[in-house]
């Protein structure tokens, strides 16, 4: 890795199959559920645009051509749009992108976990240090972005960072939880250990990986050689535990509000929050809702 390396470079994984939001997930992709008015996987591409990403990597199946087809130009739309004279709607299509950044997709051929859709990246990745961001989590920014935050911390560190916060303990068996060097409790510090999913009565901690990551390239050699774990799966948790042993690994409390969006009640209170600060909502829905009575 070169010296003063720059984040320009996210791997969003993106080939699962969003089980638990069926059936609305049967044809159309999790990452493409709304809230609001724009799809999950766009919250998490502005995020990482904002965060200097111009490399846009997205791991994907067979059955998530409509991200494809979102990140695309759509011709017809805007020439629609554009006879109309519906400016402000255009210039929405046209943003979805922005110009400098390009969209780079890459087939994972099984679904064997995350550890694997990361490794599926390392051919556009080369040796570059990246970002991997879960559109899941859905991250309400502070006064940065969660991922700008991040690459600011690894401008000036130079190593692999997994962005964290506390979970209920009875929660631990759903995340990668980190264990820090003697138990710090700052924002910013090293990781002693990291376990995949365990039983909250073995957990080291409950400091959860949610879903935004910096890694390093040497992170691929390790996920080569990393045996299925949890679920049969390849981990991505099991090899940042290789990496442990080889570089410093930091974890980050990012400052931010998230939402789990792989949960239907997260993702239901996403979208009622998101609601009442939308510019052209927010008024009128928090009406309804003072009204409501169910």
């Amino acid at each position: 890795m070169a010296t003063n390396a720059r984040i320009r470079k996210a791997v969003f994984p993106v080939a699962g199959l969003g089980t638990r939001f069926l059936p609305a997930t049967k044809a159309n992709p999790k990452e493409m559920l709304p809230v609001v008015d724009k799809p999950l996987i766009q919250y998490a591409v502005e995020e990482a645009v904002a965060a200097g990403v111009d490399k846009l990597i997205f791991i994907t199946s067979s059955s998530k051509r409509a991200i494809e087809d979102h990140f695309d130009k759509n011709y017809e739309l805007e020439n629609e749009l554009e006879k109309k004279g519906k400016q402000q709607l255009l210039d929405i299509v046209r943003s979805v992108v922005p110009d400098d950044a390009s969209c780079i997709y890459v087939r994972q051929p099984e679904a064997l976990g995350l550890g694997h859709a990361v490794l599926c990246a390392r051919s556009v990745v080369g040796d570059d240090p990246f970002a991997v961001i879960l559109a899941d989590d859905l991250i309400e920014d502070g006064p940065r972005g969660v991922l700008r935050q991040m690459t600011d911390i690894f401008n000036e560190r130079q190593c692999s960072l997994l962005g964290v916060e506390e979970v209920p303990a009875t929660d631990t068996d759903k995340y990668g939880i980190v264990k820090s060097v003697a138990g710090d409790t700052r924002p910013l510090s090293k990781v002693a250990s990291i376990v995949e999913k365990p039983k909250p009565d073995v957990a080291p901690s409950n400091l959860a990986v949610v879903g935004r990551y910096i890694l390093t390239s040497r992170i691929f050699d390790l996920l080569e050689n990393t045996p299925r774990g949890s679920g049969g799966e390849i981990q991505l948790t099991d090899g940042i535990a290789a990496l442990l042993q080889h570089e410093d690994v930091l974890a980050y409390r990012f400052q931010g509000k998230r939402y789990d969006c792989g949960s239907k009640i997260g993702y239901l209170k996403a979208t009622v929050e998101y609601a009442l600060k939308h510019a052209e909502l927010a008024d009128e829905f928090r009406a309804y809702l003072s009204g409501f009575r169910g």
